[in-house]
């Protein structure tokens, strides 16, 4: 199994890609790095190409609204070109607090455009002439819609790679029927080995049914926190926050896809308390009612036997890459668990 991991965007950035260099080091296979409404990815990535010799760099993610189909396609190649062949390109809808919000441009079609782009993307990096009318986007425009002096063109510089790999992030049915059709990895959230075949496990196998012969199986990215070694496992109760930000508050009451997902579970009730108790401003008492099971699930923290037992058990749902993150407080700590990791994923 490979291991991928989250660049720490919230502190230092150099500090931050130092700390990719050291894991890469000790058996680091890839690094998303995350785009919200702070810095931009792209940069970020870039200066990672510059400074790694081995790991994949995936946009984790870029939303599909902020940036034409063309220009994704273009950034790609480019961070393709710079890092010798070692770009993924990691693309989601986001939310639409945030793209209407923060982008202020319609959040419509998710699912239309991601097909449409990735697409879009694959006819650019074949370097074909670009003649492509969809739903969502037209390239050239219509004689109607524009000058009419629109032609078809095909990139100038050639790609290192006719194809780089496209990673979605999708969490509804019909997205993830689309992601196992389409794309070469999937990044789902709240991911809880056996449990997730039961929500996921249909739109997979009807999208795995329309996938490509040719094109290689859907890599899954799933895992949790990271720490081994005895008496770790209150180490687990730092996940919960964050749990209670996506299960409680990710989203309007009404509409918030991680608590879909995470009731799913036969947590119906305790999704519907941690939204309660997260959107009335009590996020302390949303993280405590976390179900002590859920966060058992979903981390790799404790002895190494639980971490092993862990591994298989992603294995088995069909993860083929561990995507962490390390709760150790020092670089040598985290390296060390890193360390620890690959040797237990190369067993697995």
């Amino acid at each position: 199994m490979k291991i991928s991991t989250l660049l720490n965007y919230a502190g230092d950035y150099h500090a931050a890609v130092e700390e990719v260099v050291a894991l890469e080091k000790a058996g680091l296979d890839t690094v998303f790095v995350a785009e919200a409404y702070g810095f931009d990815a792209v940069s970020m990535m870039g200066f990672l190409a510059a400074k790694t010799e081995r790991v994949t760099i995936g946009s984790g993610i870029l939303p599909i609204y902020s940036r034409t189909p063309t220009l994704l396609a273009m950034t790609a190649a480019g961070l393709d070109n710079l890092s010798g062949g070692r770009a993924m390109l990691g693309i989601g809808a986001s939310g639409p607090q945030v793209i209407e919000g923060w982008h202020g441009v319609p959040y419509d079609a998710p699912l239309a455009r991601i097909r449409e782009i990735i697409e879009i993307c694959r006819t650019i990096w074949a370097r074909e002439r670009l003649d492509f009318h969809g739903k969502k986007y037209n390239m050239p425009l219509g004689k109607d819609q524009g000058t009419g002096l629109g032609k078809p063109l095909k990139m100038i510089t050639v790609p290192p790679r006719k194809e780089i790999p496209i990673t979605v992030a999708s969490l509804t049915q019909k997205s993830v029927e689309m992601t196992a059709e389409l794309a070469d990895g999937w990044l789902p959230t709240m991911f809880v080995p056996g449990k997730a075949n039961v929500y996921w496990g249909e739109a997979l196998k009807a999208g795995a049914a329309k996938r490509d012969p040719n094109r290689a199986p859907l890599d899954v990215y799933a895992g949790g926190m990271v720490a081994i070694g005895d008496g770790l496992e209150d180490l687990r109760n730092l996940t919960r926050p964050m749990t209670a930000l996506y299960v409680g508050g990710m989203g309007a009451r009404s509409k918030n896809f991680y608590n879909t997902v995470f009731a799913s579970y036969d947590y119906e009730k305790e999704a519907k308390e941690i939204q309660d108790l997260f959107l009335d401003g009590k996020k302390t008492e949303a993280a405590a009612a976390i179900p002590e099971s859920f966060i058992e699930q979903t981390t790799l923290v404790g002895p190494e036997g639980f971490v092993r037992d862990r591994i298989s058990a992603l294995k088995d749902s069909g993860v083929t890459s561990l995507n962490v993150n390390l709760a150790g407080q020092t670089l040598d700590e985290r390296v060390k668990y890193m360390d620890q990791l690959r040797n237990m994923a190369d067993a697995a």
